[in-house]
């Protein structure tokens, strides 16, 4: 288990992601990293906005997380999250499911980083998001 950061999931907002998180895929070695860690070494990079390299030395090695990283915003997994949680947040506070307007501030780090890396701070856009609706929901 990682030092406690205030980017860590609680139990209850890990409780509530891990039902989305993809299994293992079959034929494969069995994990040997806690999916918990994996997604509270993500939320370090993208709430502390260090490099992948510069993860501290008590989470899973950088390399391991980017791969599960990468893999997630390959396969969807992100999206899938993100959708599902939004429809959720609408749905807990009595709005229509499905948004007809959105707002993103342009003078955000990760609006302007999608100029360099566009599919990473994409991905880094939904995880914010994601970050946001887990915290009102669980």
């Amino acid at each position: 288990m990682s030092k406690a950061y205030p980017s860590n999931l609680t139990h209850a907002q890990y409780e509530f992601l891990s039902d989305m998180i993809p299994e293992p895929k079959s034929g494969g070695r069995p994990r040997e990293v806690e999916m918990r860690e994996v997604l509270n070494a993500i939320f370090y990079v993208l709430v502390e906005g260090v490099r992948w390299r510069g993860l501290p030395g008590n989470f899973p090695l950088w390399q391991t997380v980017y791969t599960y990283f990468r893999n997630w915003r390959k396969d969807g997994t992100w999206l899938k999250i993100h959708d599902s949680l939004r429809e959720w947040t609408r749905i807990e506070q009595q709005r229509h499911a499905n948004p007809s307007e959105a707002i993103i501030d342009s003078q955000s780090r990760l609006v302007r980083d999608y100029e360099l890396l566009p599919e990473t701070s994409e991905t880094f856009i939904y995880l914010a998001m994601i970050r946001i609706m887990v915290r009102r929901l669980a």
